[in-house]
């Protein structure tokens, strides 16, 4: 059976020594986590994911959801538990509002237990976190009753929510869908339609399911402009607020998957169901890219999550499977054999896991405390600025995280050679569910689109230029530091790299929008490849500051080999980049 360990150390050094999280404790929440507070958390975080939460993953693999012959489904045996010790601890709310229920502590603290619980069972962390994403949109659109009603049970984790965007005949393009609302006469609307791909949309985890619906109000405008956001409760709820009479919303199957099997993907069917409008009529668009937006940061971390598990698990093939023998010379001279991890190939592969790894945690939780700045920030220009960074990086977390997970997962099956294709060892499972991570919450070509097409030009590059300027400026200002030198030599050709990137762009996306579309996810990991750069210098700076730490003098090691083997990628994503669309847009269709 696969094993999990919550990387508690690695990531007390990123909030407290790289992200300095003491810096702000005047922002609400954060004074009532100072360092003691957080690693009490995080380690009481960590026995419930590698003791209760990661035995069931590989058994939940196998067992799956069971759609019955009245609609309703059942998720693996194992994981109705587990949920309940989540629930019962208080993680799900751990940063929703007081006032709903929740301990309003920071998001920042949210994003390490969404990766401690994705990495530990990524099919059962899908319930509680899109629970978490239509919190965060009714919070913000929903009225003062929907609110009161809806938001206390969620955040205790008694009901669950969902988004329903997709349906059979369109996903991203979201102008097409057809469920309509029909207005009632006491205010309501009867939802009639069919949503695809819900995830989470019908099991026996909670008492009830709250379902956050796009629908086209009868005489809306076509395309995106006339869709209006619905919340549709499984059970309606009475005026006590506990679960009444069965609304009409059905689950008329769940899909058969590539991965994660225990999470109920649904096809979820609306037939006249009770439902209320959420925010205004014609916006609701904009009310679901609240989810939306926070579900595209928690799967970037779901791509990190699989990756670091996959990597404990091959570390530890590695280190006690014996084959063959070092090129220098045996290394376990007393045995038939040494053991994989000698083998330079190996170590490799290991390294290039375990480099984006600790720079992806950084970068994600940087991520997250911009997010938490924009909510919780009194300064408008601190709120701004922190907005602007969310804004473009989190297309970049979404697509390279993911798209660099599942690579990852497979490079560390391979290690395990034939016993990688056999599920009884896991490391299959880890690959299978990597795989939707790069498709679900808009596909990761998509994502690539959304940096280039829409983040980049947005308010006149001011983002793009903020983080030209912060990592120059670092690389400026530390240049002169004992020992910074080999991380800011190649941070800084690499950002010259985006940098001439970003200019090619500008100067010939405009005449012809193909070059755009052609270089888009180019762009997007030569992004990923700075930001994570920039992180790597950082965590080196503070890594310097403790010389006589061995685990410091670890980080250092891997760091270099970021910035010698994994950073000059840059280069050659620019060269792509800059190359144009020609040859990518010259073949007629039908030579192809």
């Amino acid at each position: 059976m696969p094993v999990y360990r919550a990387p508690v150390e690695e990531t007390l050094f990123i909030l407290n020594e790289v992200l300095d999280l003491p810096a702000f404790r005047d922002l609400p929440g954060f004074a009532d986590l100072d360092p003691d507070s957080l690693e009490a958390i995080l380690r009481e975080a960590a026995r419930l994911f590698e003791d209760v939460w990661a035995p069931t993953n590989q058994v939940g693999d196998v067992e799956g959801c069971m759609r019955h012959p009245d609609g309703s489904v059942s998720t693996p045996a194992a994981f109705k538990a587990a949920y309940d010790a989540y629930r019962e601890g208080g993680w799900l709310g751990i940063s929703a509002p007081e006032e709903y229920g929740g301990q309003g502590l920071p998001g920042v603290l949210n994003s390490v237990v969404q990766e401690f619980a994705s990495a530990a069972n990524l099919s059962l962390a899908m319930y509680p976190g899109l629970t978490q994403g239509a919190i965060a949109a009714l919070f913000v659109h929903g009225d003062e009753e929907q609110k009161r009603l809806y938001l206390p049970p969620m955040i205790e984790g008694r009901w669950s929510g969902t988004m329903n965007l997709t349906e059979s005949h369109c996903g991203t393009d979201l102008g097409l869908i057809r469920t309509r609302a029909t207005r009632n006469p006491d205010g309501s609307f009867a939802l009639t339609g069919a949503k695809t791909f819900i995830s989470a949309g019908e099991h026996d985890l909670c008492e009830n399911v709250v379902h956050l619906v796009l629908a086209r109000i009868d005489g809306a405008p076509p395309g995106v402009k006339g869709i209006s956001l619905f919340l549709a409760p499984k059970f309606l709820p009475k005026a006590d607020g506990s679960p009444g009479e069965r609304n009409e919303i059905s689950c008329g199957a769940i899909e058969s998957k590539m991965g994660i099997h225990g999470s109920s993907t649904c096809a979820v069917n609306y037939d006249g169901a009770t439902a209320w409008l959420v925010g205004e009529e014609n916006r609701g668009l904009a009310a679901m890219f609240v989810m939306m937006n926070e579900a595209r940061l928690a799967v970037g971390t779901q791509g990190l999550a699989i990756s670091e598990v996959a990597y404990q698990n091959a570390l530890a093939y590695v280190r006690e499977r014996l084959q063959g023998r070092a090129l220098t010379g045996p290394k376990n001279p007393q045995g038939p054999a040494d053991p994989l991890i000698v083998h330079p190939d190996v170590r490799r592969t290991l390294m290039e896991i375990k480099a984006f790894n600790e720079a992806a945690r950084a970068l994600m939780l940087r991520g997250a405390l911009a997010a938490d700045i924009v909510r919780r920030s009194p300064d408008p220009a601190a709120r701004q600025a922190a907005d602007d960074a969310l804004g473009l990086l989190t297309p970049v977390i979404k697509g390279a995280f993911t798209d660099s997970g599942f690579a990852n997962a497979v490079a560390a099956q391979q290690m395990f050679g034939g016993h990688g294709y056999i599920e009884d060892w896991g490391m299959s499972q880890f690959v299978r569910d990597a795989r939707i991570a790069m498709i679900y919450e808009g596909a990761n070509g998509v994502q690539a689109m959304d940096l280039v097409g829409r983040k980049l030009a947005r308010d006149g590059g001011r983002a793009i230029m903020a983080f030209f300027a912060e990592v120059g400026g670092y690389c400026e200002a530390h240049a002169d530091e004992a020992g910074m030198a080999e991380f800011l030599t190649p941070l800084a050709a690499g950002l010259e790299d985006l940098r001439g990137a970003t200019v090619w762009f500008m100067n010939n996306a405009m005449a012809n929008p193909d070059n755009a579309g052609a270089g888009a996810v180019d762009y997007m990991h030569l992004f990923g490849r700075v930001a994570l750069g920039y992180m790597w210098a950082r965590m080196a700076k503070a890594a310097l500051r403790r010389p006589d730490d061995p685990r410091m003098a670890t980080k250092l090691v891997t760091g270099r080999f970021f910035m010698e083997r994994m950073l000059p990628e840059t280069a050659w994503r620019r060269s792509r980049v800059e190359i144009g669309a020609d040859s990518t847009m010259a073949l007629a269709e039908d030579a192809f």
